[in-house]
């Protein structure tokens, strides 16, 4: 499949393997870091190792930057508290439990990886470089579309039939 995107930004994703607390699971993963730039380090490298959690870089992905989601960039940005959407998919792997699926800058495409029900998706903080590329992309590629509310042709109208049958 060839994507439209315009811009690419490569990242590296790094999550987090958490001791549960429950009889259910052994363990908890969640992403928890976006990395700018390409990194070097292979796949479920790990980090940081505390009592209770391990940090793993689990690998490389890219957030594709397309023209038509700029109005969405821009209200992740304006937010505050600018997120990139991580979804990771749960694999039978030897190399982890998981594989990225994606990361995006797009709020309604992050909400759309949740409807699988198996994937893993978290909103982490989008560092500072990669909101300075987004925001230079809005600037270059936002175009304002005005809202145009739809007028109903009454010929055509579900609500003219029921009122022709009651005269």
């Amino acid at each position: 499949m060839r994507s439209t995107a315009l811009a690419v930004i490569p990242v590296g994703v790094l999550v987090e393997r958490r001791k549960a607390k429950s009889v259910w699971a052994d363990f908890l993963w969640g992403p928890v870091s976006v990395l700018a730039g390409t990194p070097t380090a292979a796949p479920w490298t790990p980090v940081d190792t505390r009592e209770d959690a391990t940090l793993f870089f689990v690998g490389q992905a890219v957030i594709e930057l397309h023209r038509t989601e700029t109005a969405n960039y821009h209200d992740n940005l304006a937010s505050g508290a600018p997120a990139l959407w991580t979804a990771l998919r749960p694999v039978a792997s030897e190399r982890g439990p998981h594989e990225i699926l994606a990361v995006t800058a797009d709020p309604a495409e992050g909400e759309g990886f949740t409807n699988a029900g198996t994937n893993h998706v978290e909103a982490v903080p989008m560092p500072p470089d990669i909101v300075k590329i987004v925001a230079q992309f809005i600037v270059e590629h936002h175009v304002d579309r005005p809202f145009v509310k739809r007028q109903r042709d009454q010929k055509t109208s579900p609500h003219r039939k029921v009122r022709e049958r009651e005269r």
